[in-house]
């Protein structure tokens, strides 16, 4: 099943030991997606996944996300506040 996951996109991790994490999108490689949330994956180094380990969530119009899709330099950051405010500021209370 093709899914239309773009680059800024918001997804959510449904399989491996980042599963229920919400990521953003910063890159797409075929059937691999480039994906940073500033915490436990910076931008520095981001997780390649493949595309069907994750579902698309929503697409953000936020100030990150014009970033990202216009090849800006975005700090981690402002993509852990992006994360935050979209999930109402529940991204912090890890177990």
């Amino acid at each position: 099943m093709p899914m239309n996951i773009a680059k800024s996109n918001i997804v959510k991790s449904v399989a491996g030991r980042d599963e229920g994490d919400l990521f953003f999108v910063l890159a797409t490689q075929e059937d691999f997606l480039l994906l940073a949330d500033g915490k436990r994956r910076r931008i520095e180094s981001p997780k390649r996944k493949r595309m069907k380990h994750v579902a698309f969530v929503a697409q953000s119009d936020s100030v990150v996300a014009e970033k990202i899709r216009s090849n800006e330099k975005i700090t981690n950051s402002e993509l852990r506040k992006a994360l935050a405010a979209f999930s109402g500021g529940n991204q912090d209370r890890e177990g």
